[in-house]
């Protein structure tokens, strides 16, 4: 029995070559006019080979060594810097980057492949390199030329690695409530920041020779709330101006978090005093700068609930297969095992049905997960400006769904797949115990999946009068009328069944959006369960469409026997918990939430 990881290459190739049939939309971009389905194999099996030999082997060992505070500096477990130089050597940080801004220019598509693998093999070790595409599209944006020139290929490239410091004691995720300020410093050209942040992924460490921290600040003419926050790039080493040396920028690590998990990812706390920064974009406008960086981050934090979920389901099975206890109720006829012997785990209904479970998450939302990096390359390359649009919009809308349920998914996963270890499950050398410990927090950073519930329905459904959530449904509809259409009576069903979600769907919208005129909590009331609607919604089109194409290929072939199997038990008993979560919302529209709790309060 092997536990480590294995990145699941098939599975990537059928979701990028048939699920989603990219490279044929990539056929159509002039950057892309020679990527084809043999080239992007050759990549993730590279990326593969990579996380697999350097990456993954750190996991197990980063997570008892932890992250060291000594003298003021953070010092990464062993081998972590080492593997990170490889990291950027290979050209890895520059995947998905345009050529013109020193990049490989790859599609977005990719990279989102490569971030589950990373995820899955080593979350601790991601979360200091995590930043750098999100912080790159950051400046790119927003940064000015000097900034691009001086500071972006440094960052880009992985040479130095970024941040994003946005939380303070007082102000969790509540952005209004910051008060770190900048004071002009006009000697320099700059402005010197001053205040604490705390939960600082990557904060310090000994990866690179320079970290670049993404500040939100208040200038002193700064309005009131999140309008009044600017953006500042503060380094932690600066080039004096009078000797040319390298000089601390008053920038201070005041210590590291003692954590639940991701021991090996230190978290810090910041002062800034006195540090030099220079404003990214416009003054008083930093949170819409920040919002690209935020963005890239979600559907990365995303894909690490792909990630974990991933290496939960694979151990698990690997386990469960090896396993032996107890009697079999029943058997397949192809079993080799003698009557009234004890069988492998996987035999029992009870670890057969937790197995599934895990194969169908993970399976589906490698797909949704790789659909949202797919529009995101058609808003980015697509000829036409509405079509970018649209790409755009819909990537927006998918993006909270993925972030929230995802990881909420990732977390149940790890703890499932504790429950097929049994007792060793508790123990460390078996693994699973620190992905549930790894994975717990991705629910919680990033925007906690509260807050995406909130983002989803209140700002991306009923924002836009459910233009976007309109054009979401169109494809899902589409693919149930072509399922619809089959001959096979399952695939039928299924189509049959979609459909009637997606309605499901678009009538208790208009449910919410009608009920919140005279109830203005509703929408925040019901929107965790809104969004985990959606997310069971969306694996649905993912194993309709899964179902459709295994159908159509060879009946002899295991992977899409596997696949048809999955599909058909995922129709049959996951997805009711869908109708569970439109009851959850059904009675949220009928009934507000009482204030409970006031007689603990002395």
């Amino acid at each position: 029995m092997s536990l480590d990881y294995r990145a699941p290459l098939r599975d990537m190739r059928f979701v990028i070559d048939e699920w989603i049939d990219a490279p044929a939309w990539w056929r159509s971009v002039p950057a892309w006019e020679d990527l084809d389905s043999a080239m992007a194999q050759q990549v993730l099996e590279e990326a593969a080979r990579f996380v697999t030999e350097r990456i993954a082997p750190l996991n197990s060992a980063g997570d008892l060594e932890g992250c060291r505070f000594e003298n003021g500096e953070v010092l990464t477990p062993t081998g972590f810097r080492e593997a990170y130089e490889g990291f950027v050597a290979a050209g890895w940080p520059t995947l998905a980057l345009d050529v013109d801004a020193g990049g490989q220019g790859l599609p977005q598509l990719l990279e989102v492949a490569l971030q589950e693998m990373l995820a899955a093999a080593n979350h601790a070790w991601l979360m200091s390199p995590g930043l750098t595409h999100g912080a790159t599209a950051c400046l790119l944006a927003h940064g000015s030329d000097a900034m691009r020139r001086d500071w972006l290929p440094k960052i880009a490239s992985g040479e130095w690695l970024t941040t994003m410091c946005l939380t303070e004691p007082q102000a969790g995720s509540d952005l209004a409530l910051l008060r770190a300020r900048a004071t002009a410093d006009a000697a320099h050209d700059a402005w010197r920041i001053d205040g604490n942040k705390i939960f600082i992924s990557g904060g310090d460490h000994d990866l690179t020779d320079n970290i670049v921290h993404l500040v939100l600040a208040r200038l002193p003419d700064a309005p009131t709330g999140t309008k009044g926050l600017s953006l500042f790039v503060v380094p932690k080493w600066i080039v004096d101006d009078s000797s040319g040396k390298r000089v601390a920028n008053g920038v201070h690590c005041e210590g590291i978090e003692k954590k639940m998990g991701l021991k090996a990812s230190p978290t810090c706390s910041m002062r800034f005093e006195q540090a030099l920064g220079w404003l990214v974009g416009e003054p008083h406008r930093g949170l819409a700068s920040m919002f690209v960086m935020m963005n890239a981050a979600r559907l990365q934090v995303a894909m690490q609930g792909v990630g974990h979920a991933q290496l939960a389901c694979q151990r698990a099975h690997a386990y469960a297969h090896e396993r032996v206890q107890m009697r079999a109720v029943s058997a397949p006829a192809n079993y080799g095992g003698e009557p009234g012997q004890a069988a492998p785990i996987a035999l029992h209904p009870a670890m057969r049905r937790i197995l599934l479970d895990l194969r169908s998450t993970v399976e589906g939302e490698r797909a949704i997960g790789y659909w949202i990096g797919y529009w995101l390359d058609v808003a980015a390359r697509h000829p036409h400006a509405g079509e970018r649009q649209a790409a755009s919009q819909l990537a927006s809308l998918l993006t909270p769904i993925a972030k929230a349920f995802f990881t909420a998914n990732g977390f149940a996963a790890a703890s499932s797949a504790l429950q097929v270890f049994g007792g060793y499950g508790y123990i460390h050398e078996y693994g699973v115990e620190q992905t549930v410990r790894d994975s717990r927090v991705a629910m919680l950073y990033e925007g906690t999946n509260e807050i995406q519930g909130i983002d989803l329905l209140v700002r991306k459904v009923l924002g836009d009068g459910g233009e976007a959530l309109r054009a979401l449904l169109a494809h899902i509809t589409g693919e149930a009328a072509r399922c619809a259409a089959s001959g096979d009576c399952a695939l039928r069903d299924a189509g049959v069944r979609l459909d009637a979600l997606a309605a499901s769907v678009q009538r208790v919208t208009n449910e919410i959006e009608q009920g919140s005129a005279s109830d203005r909590e509703l929408p925040y009331r019901v929107a965790d369960d809104y969004l985990a609607l959606l997310g069971w919604l969306l694996l649905a089109f993912a194993w309709a469409r899964t179902l459709r194409i295994a159908l159509n290929a060879p009946v002899d072939d295991p992977f899409y026997a596997e696949k048809r199997i999955t599909a058909h038990y995922f129709f049959a008993y996951p997805l009711a918990a869908f109708d569970h979560r439109l009851k959850l919302i059904e009675a949220g529209c009928r009934a507000s939430l009482p204030y409970a709790g006031q007689a603990f309060v002395d």
